[in-house]
């Protein structure tokens, strides 16, 4: 398999790749695995692709040398009354992340990680947070970027990078 790939700025015409991606994130443990109709129509996981792309909105994509989308990082900031799973604060952007099976383990979650964290920096946020299921691999890559759990939750736990 190659490992070459490159990133490039989400746009609204990313809205269904990023779809794909919040499935495979719901879907990372062994088993079988949620349809897209059940992972999308839910309110926990549709909302973190619901009217992409939306004020505030921004993230990145991961591509092969041939262009075909292999895993995708964004966030939202949510309102205290509509909460994300990996809700800290007014103001604190979550972020999502997704990668195809077969492109984890060669960077570029990694890759997506640090270039969305240089985005919302650049947008002034202070902060960037996330929620990890327990027992979810990434969770050693997401402290590896300076991730760290703030909050615990029945199965999950809300981590946070302090970004200045």
């Amino acid at each position: 398999m190659r490992t070459a790939y490159h990133l490039r700025p989400a746009t609204a015409a990313d809205g269904a790749f990023l779809g794909d991606m919040v499935v495979e994130a719901a879907n990372w443990r062994d088993g079988p695995a949620r349809s897209r109709y059940e992972v999308l129509t839910s309110p926990d996981y549709g909302r973190y692709v619901g009217g992409w792309m939306r004020p505030g909105d921004a993230g990145f994509v991961a591509l092969t040398e041939s262009d075909d989308p292999i895993g995708a990082a964004w966030f939202r900031t949510f309102p205290r009354t509509d909460p994300g799973f990996g809700y800290v604060a007014t103001g604190v952007p979550e972020l999502i992340i997704g990668v195809r099976p077969i492109w984890r383990a060669h960077g570029v979650g990694r890759a997506l990680l640090r270039r969305l964290s240089e985005r919302a920096r650049s947008e002034g946020a202070t902060r960037l947070s996330l929620s990890v299921e327990r027992g979810n691999f990434a969770a050693t890559l997401y402290r590896s970027e300076g991730f760290a759990v703030t909050q615990s939750g029945f199965g999950r736990d809300t981590m946070v990078k302090r970004l200045r």
